[in-house]
């Protein structure tokens, strides 16, 4: 019997892990696809001088690594809401809530960093202007994802 249970937990554990695998393998997909599409609409919108240009695509190169990992983290919180919807506790609301307001703070701070890094590689006015846009680019895709997801206790 005890064999059994090993294997049942093993099994178990594996197909989580799994799982877990196939979620970070399509985040990757996902981020990857959206990378290159984002990158042509900045480029096009900021419209950069040839001085300051590269100057701008190394800063927005370290950008893009720390915000995708934001991302993903928001991507997992969002998977677990939705795998956990129908037996969300007081406990797993708070711990979710509490993940999406921390991940809200970690892009502000991250926001807050990079205005000064993209402000000294071009100007205030280019740094607010990609804010601006990346702002823009991502609450339209946040309230897209926000249409979608069932309201707590609406089904």
């Amino acid at each position: 019997m005890k064999k059994i249970v090993l294997f049942l937990s093993i099994g178990l554990f594996y197909s989580a892990t799994l799982f877990a695998q196939l979620v970070d393998d399509e985040i990757t997909l996902i981020q990857a696809e959206f990378g290159m599409g984002k990158k042509q609409l900045v480029e096009a919108v900021m419209d950069l001088p040839e001085s300051v240009a590269p100057l701008f695509w190394t800063v927005y190169q370290q950008y893009e690594a720390e915000r995708q990992l934001l991302s993903r983290e928001r991507l997992l919180i969002i998977n677990n809401y939705l795998e956990n919807y129908d037996s969300i506790t007081d406990e797993l609301a708070n711990t979710l809530a509490n993940g999406i307001l921390k991940n809200d703070a970690a892009l502000a701070k991250l926001h807050s960093r990079y205005f000064k890094r993209f402000k000294k590689a071009t100007s205030a006015r280019d740094a607010a202007k990609f804010l601006q846009l990346d702002d823009y680019i991502h609450n339209t895709i946040r309230n897209s994802i926000q249409q979608e997801l069932p309201f707590i206790d609406e089904y």
